[in-house]
């Protein structure tokens, strides 16, 4: 696929028509709130997996609503006193997988958290266990659509939240240490990463790559692929709801979340990613509010951007913030 959307030089200056709620901090305020009033029930149960050089504990803590939500928490195997921490979110329709797919953070020293993502984990990798017990209105098949009849419903609500306690699960351990966490993730990750980065304090960064979430407004009128194609079949059968659906969307687009960033970013986009166009990606780039931020753009990538590349880039960035 050749380039499809803006030159980047038009990229670097792009901003969303995305309109903020009037009441997205109190939404949220009282979405976290309400989370809190269960309490956070962290077990850490090790798992002997065969591994010599990382430890692993299987999780489960209490996510919105009090649901039961799993995770990895993958430690050097030499660990004696907290470490930094790395809480990873993964992509669309995936789950915590096996921990034998995430060595690369326990690798570098550092305490990596996996969250499990509710109600996915059956389109690749090693799976997941996280069920969604929570009903919804009629939707398209997939996630982008269920419980879009208003933002207490819709399903990002729950996995943001989810993703905040995750952070606050991984930050009890005693072999980390929770002054010193950073944030990431690719694609659905990269958008989870952009909320945790504005509703968690005192992170040291976050790095969101390739993503997914971001300008609502722009990406299911540019893009055909799925997931954001779910939004727009949906709306092709209940015609006439596209403002509602519009404003439960703005409720949980990155570009609101990066106007409140409060830590150093490094984001990555791939000029061919029709998945997670790129102008999505830059809008919430350029809506970013902390003055350390930076941009790996992959000239001829699709939605896999930079890949291995890109850790290497990320492990790079991070030895001096963590």
């Amino acid at each position: 696929m050749a380039l499809f959307d803006l030159p980047l030089d038009e990229l670097r200056d792009y901003r969303s028509a995305s309109t903020e709620p009037e009441d997205f901090d109190a939404f949220w305020s009282k979405t976290l709130r309400e989370a809190r009033e269960y309490d956070l029930d962290a077990r850490f149960e090790p798992v002997d997996t065969g591994l010599s050089t990382v430890r692993v504990h299987d999780v489960t803590f209490a996510g919105f609503g009090g649901h039961p939500v799993k995770g990895w928490l993958i430690l050097p195997a030499d660990a004696e006193e907290p470490l930094p921490l790395v809480v990873q979110f993964v992509g669309y329709g995936g789950g915590r997988g096996l921990p034998y797919e995430h060595l690369l953070w326990a690798s570098t020293g550092r305490a990596h958290f996996v969250m499990d993502t509710r109600g996915q984990g059956s389109a690749g990798g090693g799976g997941g266990g996280t069920a969604d017990p929570v009903g919804a209105a009629p939707a398209y098949p997939g996630y982008m659509t269920r419980g879009l009849d208003a933002p207490e419903n819709y399903y990002y609500r729950r996995v943001f939240t989810d993703a905040v306690r995750a952070v606050e699960a991984a930050r009890s351990h005693p072999l980390t240490d929770a002054t010193r966490t950073v944030a990431t993730g690719a694609s659905q990750g990269g958008g989870i990463t952009l909320a945790v980065g504005a509703l968690v304090p005192n992170l040291v960064a976050i790095a969101p790559d390739v993503p997914f979430l971001c300008d609502f407004p722009r990406a299911t009128n540019l893009t055909d692929r799925h997931p954001y194609r779910e939004i727009g079949l949906y709306l092709k059968t209940h015609r006439g709801h596209t403002a509602d659906a519009l404003r439960t969307l703005s409720y949980f687009d990155g570009v609101h979340f990066a106007a409140r960033g409060r830590a150093p970013a490094l984001f990555s986009t791939a000029l061919e990613d029709q998945t997670c166009p790129p102008s999505t990606v830059f809008a919430a780039y350029n809506a970013w509010t902390h003055d350390d931020k930076a941009i790996e753009v992959y000239d001829f990538n699709d939605h896999e951007g930079g890949g291995p590349y890109q850790d290497e880039t990320k492990v790079r960035w991070l030895r001096s913030r963590l």
